[in-house]
């Protein structure tokens, strides 16, 4: 049980410790200690850290859910795909200040995709 939520639980992992390292490269680099120090960049770089630590670990249970409960590996691929390319989008555009809507409104129907994906493998029947 759970070797294909494992995968994308490390892999998310990875992509969560990115996002926290830039947030404290950045506050060491600037000598902010709390807050965001009223510095817009900071500030990105939190909420991107923020919003991946708001949606990720309920994909994450909801695919465990769902795996537990025998859903085809397929759909839990899937699912854990359109997770990672979510989070990846949202981040991107966030964390390394790009933002282009294009990356945040895709980041967000991607994960909501994965998130209502996950829920129904999730269901009891």
């Amino acid at each position: 049980m759970g070797h294909v939520t494992g995968l994308y639980a490390a892999i998310l992992a990875v992509l969560f410790f990115v996002l926290s390292a830039r947030v404290i490269v950045y506050r060491r680099s600037n000598k902010i200690g709390l807050g965001d120090g009223n510095d817009p960049i900071l500030l990105q770089r939190i909420r991107a850290q923020g919003n991946f630590s708001e949606y990720a670990p309920f994909g994450i249970v909801l695919m465990l859910v769902a795996e537990a409960q025998g859903s085809p590996a397929f759909w839990l691929q899937t699912a854990g795909l359109l997770l990672i390319t979510g989070r990846v989008l949202h981040g991107v555009n966030f964390s390394f200040g790009l933002r282009q809507p294009i990356l945040r409104v895709g980041g967000m129907v991607l994960t909501f995709l994965s998130l209502a994906l996950a829920a129904f493998l999730a269901l009891p029947f």
